[in-house]
């Protein structure tokens, strides 16, 4: 992780054969086309990895949540459960819809407590949005009984998790949708572009048409097209599908680079007594794009992030101060920041955040260092570099 950094001869070729083509839009055009489409060709090797009757390709990860909420009919008022360790996307998201982003404490898998999402479910709560960050997964199982119980949906936002896997089916196809973005930083880029994926025919029909002002999509005639309900623009680009439909077929090599990557540093750290790592359910497997591990306390994990800065040890992220994916520093969100009106009861339904801890999540995010894996070294240099790790957590124990 990330796809970039292994760009090609496939990438370019996908991407001349539009720019050759001439038709950048994904819909219509038909005559103009010459057989190329791009975004149907990904949508269907994206369906053949997943193991998914549908996918809709849209414009970002941000947007597949979006769209995968509102498909499945959440909306104004209602309450979408979701973790305090995720990117600040996921509330966006959620209350552009007008709905209302109900945050819960994390347990040592770094998603979702189930525990702490029961306790959380009112009359208003409609989704469990589970944010399988940094490329794992928190207790499926628990999740999905709660949210069989209440009559829930089970989202997934899988956007940092392409390539994990639980009980041998892929992370983001387990629930009733799944979330995936294809930005510059994934694991496979389309360099902007997302996806949500599904086996429930009217979610997809509807994120089918919603991701694109309602449009029906019916026949070849985009101007006679109808409009069943409302919608608004979330397309891909051919362009951005052309990327994405070279790196797709690289991913089993990109995953492969991962895990090896992965698995020198894991080993090395584990000679650490101190060290130890995120929990992952049985029967489940991580993408390996990133490498999870507690340190001892709040302290420690400070002084050893810093001594990675010092001593050139990059992409490793301490995220307990960190602005963008933890909600410790989200104060936007807690103080309402808003450029446009946000509705009486999105603000009554976050006043919780005015005096709610979440005690539990600090004591796992403050000892947290999260290692972004990426697909460029070579076996020799992630070698070099775990000796560098090791060495740097030892000094500063």
């Amino acid at each position: 992780m990330p796809g970039f950094e292994l760009f090609g001869d496939l990438e370019r070729k996908e991407v001349n054969d539009v720019l050759d083509n001439g038709v950048l839009m994904r819909y219509g055009f038909d005559g103009m086309r010459n057989g190329h489409w791009k975004a149907k060709a990904l949508e269907e090797e994206l369906g053949s990895f997943f193991k998914t009757k549908h996918v809709q390709l849209v414009s970002s990860g941000t947007a597949a949540v979006s769209v995968a909420l509102a498909a499945a009919g959440v909306g104004a008022g209602d309450e979408v459960i979701m973790p305090t360790f995720t990117f600040v996307a996921s509330f966006e998201a959620i209350m552009m819809l007008g709905a209302i982003p109900v945050l819960v404490d994390i347990d040592d898998t770094l998603a979702l407590d189930p525990k702490a999402v029961e306790a959380a479910i009112t009359r208003k709560t409609k989704a469990v949005m589970l944010v399988q960050m940094c490329g794992s997964m928190g207790d499926m199982e628990a999740l999905q009984a709660i949210c069989d119980t209440h009559n829930l949906l089970l989202v997934e936002d899988a956007c940092q998790a392409i390539g994990g896997s639980y009980k041998g089916k892929a992370l983001g196809s387990i629930g009733d949708l799944g979330c995936f973005s294809f930005d510059f930083v994934k694991t496979i880029t389309c360099g902007e572009g997302g996806a949500v994926i599904t086996n429930n025919n009217d979610y997809y029909t509807n994120a089918d048409h919603y991701s694109d002002h309602g449009h029906d999509h019916v026949g070849n005639d985009r101007g006679a097209e109808t409009h069943p309900f409302l919608g608004y623009n979330f397309r891909i680009s051919e362009l951005h599908a052309a990327v994405g439909l070279a790196q797709i077929k690289r991913l089993p090599d990109f995953l492969g680079i991962q895990k090896r990557n992965y698995t020198i540093l894991r080993e090395a750290l584990a000679e650490i007594p101190e060290v130890t790592f995120r929990t992952v359910p049985e029967g489940g497997e991580e993408s390996y794009a990133f490498l999870n591990f507690f340190l001892p306390d709040l302290e420690i994990a400070r002084k050893v992030s810093g001594e990675f800065k010092e001593n050139g040890i990059d992409v490793c992220f301490h995220y307990y101060d960190n602005t963008w994916h933890y909600i410790r520093k989200w104060d936007h969100l807690k103080d309402l920041k808003s450029l446009f009106p946000i509705s009486t009861e999105v603000k009554e339904g976050l006043k919780y955040l005015e005096t709610k801890t979440f005690n539990q999540s600090d004591s796992y995010i403050a000892r947290n260092i999260s290692c972004l894996i990426k697909l460029s070294w070579t076996e020799e240099q992630v070698k070099a570099r775990a000796n560098k790790m090791v060495e740097t957590i030892k000094a500063s124990l």
